[in-house]
């Protein structure tokens, strides 16, 4: 009788897994945090947006800012906003929005990283933000953006950080598409957690 040996997971499949489990835990953390104010103190995000929360335009143009500088909110936060009809239809008007906007956001880290790559600017993001991801671009090449799309990385600056090598607009763009995959996976957990 013979023993099959299993291959190791090939270093890029790694990288996503463990990147999509980061992603997963830190939903987790959020949607139990969100449930348990929710229940135990009658915990609202308007009282905590005030007026800006019945203002969806306000709220998309605070979610573009956050997405071109790599991500300082997190999307899951805006998706729970998305909650406030407690209308799915009118929650997946905002799910697609807030993922366009995202897309949109890599669309201009993109641009960025073409545009600016030879400024201080973007020096400073390197070094401060992006910097450690050069060499997963080094090893993986257009699967970082796939992987950037779909899990916690800092999606616009991996995006810039893909601009700067020149790397195919086209492909790019194709590549970021996951980020709508995400967003639908993130916001089908969050609809159902909400609604339990």
């Amino acid at each position: 009788m013979s023993v099959e040996i299993q291959k190791p997971l090939p270093d890029r499949n790694r990288f996503l897994i463990a990147n999509l489990l980061k992603g997963l835990l830190w939903l987790t953390v959020i949607v139990a945090g969100y449930l348990y104010l929710r229940k135990s103190y009658d915990f609202t995000l308007e009282s905590v947006l005030g007026p800006v929360y019945n203002q969806p335009t306000v709220v998309y143009l605070i979610f573009l800012t956050s997405e071109v500088i790599f991500g300082i909110i997190p999307p899951e936060f805006f998706m729970i906003w998305s909650l406030r009809s407690e209308v799915l239809a009118t929650y997946i008007n905002n799910i697609i929005a807030l993922s366009t906007i995202s897309y949109v956001a890599g669309i201009i880290g993109f641009g960025v990283g073409v545009y600016l790559k030879n400024t201080q600017f973007y020096e400073q993001m390197r070094k401060r933000v992006f910097g450690k991801f050069e060499k997963h671009l080094n090893n993986y090449g257009g699967f970082l953006v796939i992987v950037a799309a779909l899990t916690p990385l800092p999606f616009s600056g991996i995006a810039m950080l893909v601009g700067s090598v020149r790397y195919s607009l086209k492909k790019y763009l194709w590549f970021s598409l996951f980020r709508f995959v995400r967003f639908a996976v993130y916001g089908i957990i969050i609809w159902e957690a909400h609604i339990l």
